[in-house]
C-alpha cells in the first residue's frame, strides 16, 4: 500500500520543527501565560494497545493513514483554518448527524447525481468525527466513501458557510494540505527559512528556467507545488503560463504586480480581461490589482485601462522583439494575421523579460490588434517556443490560420459572424487608407479603430442611424488589403437585401484609378443561394454585372466567360452554387479575405456613401419599421 511508505514521523517532526508563532500566537505570548510549550502541535504518540481500545469501542478499524499518525502523535493542533484540534485516539467518537442534514441532502439527489454527491449525502449518519475544538467546524472521517488502500475520505463541514464540506481523499491528503497552508500563512515573513522552503525556492527557480527554454509543463507542475506552499512568486508565475495555456487566470499575478518592471506587460491584460467581463461599472474608479501597489504603479494602471478601454493601447516592447511586435501590427493591422504570427514567432528567441520573474510576453494579449492573432494553438505555440536566449527545441509551427481566397465565406457561419449575407469590395492596387475618398459617406470621419472581438449573441447593429433617409443603405465595411494589393472593405452583416432596384454599385465610384470589385451573397433561410451579386468597373465606367436570383439571371455589360454563372453553376448541384462562383471570382481576379481579422474584429473600418439611390419622381419607396418593447 502506497500510504505505508509514508513517513509519519519524520513528516510531523519537520513540521513542529518549523513551526514559528503566527500574529495571534505572538500576541497571546507576549500578553503573558502561553509558552512556547503551549503551543505545540503535536502529541506523544499513541501505543498500539490505545488505538486498539479506541477501535474495539468503536467497533471499527481506522484506515491506514490515520492509524499511523496516532502512532506518530496522538492528536495535533492546527494554527490554520477552522479546524483547531484533532483529538487523541480516545477522544474521537461517531459524528451522528446531530443536525440532520442527512435528509436535505437525500432529497437533493436526482437521477443525474453523481456516485460522490450521492456518498456525500449519506456521510452525515456515518462519519467518524476527529475534532475536539474548531470554529463551529467538523472533521468527518467517511468510512463509506474509500479507495482501493482501504483509505477513508475525510471530510471538513463548516457549519457557519451554509456550503458543501470540502472533501480529501484521506486523512494523510488533508494533514498534507494543511501543512501546506501552515507553509502559506508564512511565507512573506523573512523569519520564516528552512529546508523546506529551501527546497521550493529552488524548484521555483527551476521553473523559471524550465518555462524559458519552452518546457513550460515541466515548469507548470514546479509552480503549482510551490504555489500551494505560497513561496513568493510562484502564484504569479503559475497564473502567466495558465493565461497562455487555457485563458484563464487573467485577473491577477500576486505580487508581481506591484513590481514595476511588469507594470506594462501584466496589467494590460488584467485590464482588458476586466473591460470584456464588464467589470468596469463594480470598480468605477479603477479596477482591482489584487495586491498593495505605490502611487507610481497605481497611476500607471488607470492610464493603461484607459487605453484599453478606447482601443488605443499598443504593446510596445523594447528591442529587437519589440521592432518585430511593430511590423507584426503593422501586418495585422490591414487582415495579415498569418503573417503577423510568423513575425512574432521568428522573433520570440529575442524576447527578453524585464525582470527575472515574467516568463512571455504577456502584453501583446492586450493589444486590440495582435491579442485576437495569438490564439490558443499560437499561444501553446509560444510558450513552447525557447525564448530569453534559451536554448531548446522548437515546436512544430501552427498552420496558417486564414484560408486562400474566398470559398470559406460559403462554410457553415459561426454564431457570432452570420456570413448568410454578406457584401465586399476591392480596388486594385489601392491602399486601404485611400477607401474613404472613394466611398466613404460625405462628411464622415475615415477610417475608425476596430470593433474589437465581438461577445454579443446578435453582435451587428441592424437597426436604422439617425440622419438617414429610408432608402439609405450605408454599408459599414472592415477595411484591409489581400496579399495581392487589393484594398479591401467588407460588411459581414448587411442590414438590406441585395441588389434591388435601387441599388447602385459602388465599384463604379471606387474605379477612379483602376479596377474595383463588388460581390454581394444573401443565403435563403433553408441556407441555399438567394441573391448572387458581381460588377466589375475600371477608370470610374461600370464593364460587367451580373445578379443571380435562383435560376434568374439580371446581365448588364459582356460577363467573362470565366465568371459567366451559367457557365460556371452548369451541372452544379444547388447546395454548391455558392462556393463555385466564390471559387470563379477569386480565381479570376486573385481576391481574398481574412477570416480571423474579420471574425475577430481586428480591422479598421468605414461607414460608405448608401449603395442605394434615391427614388427618382414617380418611382415608390417602402419600408417596415419594427419596435421591440422590453
Amino acid at each position: 500500500m502506497i500510504e505505508n511508505r509514508f513517513n509519519w514521523q519524520q513528516f510531523l517532526r519537520r513540521w513542529q520543527e518549523e513551526w514559528i508563532p503566527d500574529e495571534d500566537d505572538a500576541e497571546d505570548m507576549a500578553e503573558g501565560g502561553v509558552t512556547l510549550a503551549d503551543l505545540a502541535l503535536s502529541a506523544p504518540p499513541a501505543s498500539e494497545t490505545v488505538i486498539a481500545t479506541a477501535e474495539a469501542r468503536l467497533g471499527t478499524r481506522f484506515p491506514p493513514s490515520y492509524r499511523q499518525f496516532l502512532g506518530a502523535s496522538n492528536g495535533w493542533r492546527l494554527d490554520r483554518g477552522s479546524i483547531y484540534q484533532l483529538g487523541a485516539a480516545h477522544e474521537i467518537d461517531w459524528f451522528g448527524d446531530p443536525f440532520d442534514l442527512t435528509p436535505s441532502y437525500q432529497e437533493a439527489q436526482t437521477e443525474h447525481s453523481t456516485e460522490q454527491e450521492v456518498l456525500l449525502a449519506g456521510m452525515w449518519r456515518r462519519a467518524l468525527r476527529l475534532e475536539t475544538d474548531s470554529d463551529m467546524s467538523y472533521a468527518l472521517l467517511d468510512p463509506g466513501d474509500t479507495d482501493e488502500d482501504g483509505e477513508w475520505a475525510l471530510y471538513v463541514y463548516k457549519g457557519w458557510s451554509g456550503e458543501p464540506p470540502d472533501r480529501y481523499p484521506s486523512f494523510r491528503a488533508y494533514m498534507q494540505r494543511m501543512y501546506q497552508s501552515f507553509h502559506s500563512a508564512r511565507a512573506s515573513s523573512p523569519d520564516f527559512v528552512n529546508d523546506t522552503t529551501r527546497a521550493l525556492d529552488a524548484e521555483v527557480e527551476r521553473a523559471r528556467r524550465e518555462a524559458l527554454h519552452g518546457r513550460w509543463e515541466t515548469a507548470r507542475e514546479l509552480l503549482t507545488e510551490a504555489e500551494r506552499y505560497g513561496r513568493p512568486c510562484a502564484w504569479g508565475m503559475l497564473r502567466q503560463l495558465e493565461v497562455l495555456a487555457h485563458g484563464s487566470g487573467y485577473y491577477g499575478f500576486g505580487e508581481l504586480v506591484a513590481d514595476p518592471r511588469y507594470t506594462d506587460e501584466l496589467v494590460p491584460v488584467m485590464a482588458a480581461a476586466h473591460l470584456r467581463d464588464k467589470r468596469s461599472t463594480a470598480f468605477p474608479r479603477g479596477f482591482v490589482l489584487g495586491t498593495e501597489t505605490d502611487e507610481g504603479v497605481t497611476a500607471d494602471a488607470d492610464a493603461i485601462l484607459a487605453q484599453v478601454r478606447e482601443g488605443s493601447y499598443r504593446y510596445a516592447p523594447e528591442g529587437d522583439f519589440g521592432q518585430a511586435v511593430a511590423e507584426a501590427r503593422a501586418a495585422a493591422r490591414w487582415g495579415d494575421t498569418d503573417a503577423a504570427w510568423r513575425t512574432i514567432r521568428a522573433a520570440l528567441p529575442s524576447w527578453s523579460p524585464p525582470g527575472p520573474d515574467l516568463l512571455a510576453p504577456l502584453g501583446v494579449l492586450a493589444d486590440p490588434v495582435l491579442g485576437p492573432v495569438v490564439t490558443r494553438e499560437r499561444a501553446l505555440e509560444l510558450l513552447a517556443t525557447p525564448r530569453a536566449g534559451t536554448q531548446g527545441p522548437v515546436p512544430d509551427p501552427v498552420p496558417d490560420l486564414d484560408p486562400p481566397g474566398l470559398c470559406w465565406l460559403a462554410d457553415t457561419p459561426r454564431w457570432n459572424a452570420p456570413h448568410d449575407s454578406y457584401r465586399c469590395l476591392w480596388v486594385e492596387g489601392a491602399e486601404p487608407e485611400a477607401l474613404p475618398e472613394l466611398l466613404g459617406e460625405d462628411g464622415g470621419v475615415g477610417l475608425t479603430a476596430p470593433p474589437g472581438r465581438r461577445t454579443d449573441w446578435f453582435p451587428y447593429d441592424t437597426g436604422q442611424r439617425d440622419g438617414m433617409a429610408p432608402w439609405e443603405d450605408r454599408a459599414v465595411v472592415s477595411v484591409g488589403r489581400t496579399d495581392s494589393g487589393w484594398a479591401f472593405g467588407c460588411d459581414a452583416a448587411p442590414r438590406t437585401s441585395p441588389a434591388g432596384n435601387f441599388f447602385v454599385s459602388p465599384a463604379t465610384a471606387a474605379s477612379r484609378d483602376g479596377r474595383a470589385v463588388v460581390l454581394w451573397a444573401r443565403r435563403s433561410r433553408g441556407g441555399g443561394l438567394a441573391v448572387f451579386h458581381l460588377s466589375v468597373a475600371d477608370r470610374g465606367e461600370g464593364l460587367y454585372a451580373y445578379t443571380l436570383r435562383g435560376t434568374d439571371i439580371e446581365r448588364s455589360g459582356p460577363v467573362p466567360g470565366s465568371i459567366d454563372p451559367e457557365r460556371v453553376l452548369h451541372g452544379v448541384g444547388e447546395a454548391d452554387h455558392e462556393r463555385c462562383l466564390l471559387a470563379a471570382v477569386q480565381d479570376e481576379f486573385g481576391l481574398s479575405l481574412p477570416r480571423l481579422a474579420l471574425v475577430e474584429g481586428v480591422l479598421p473600418q468605414l461607414t460608405t456613401r448608401s449603395w442605394n439611390r434615391a427614388p427618382k419622381d414617380g418611382e415608390a419607396y417602402a419600408y417596415t419599421t419594427i419596435r421591440i418593447v422590453r
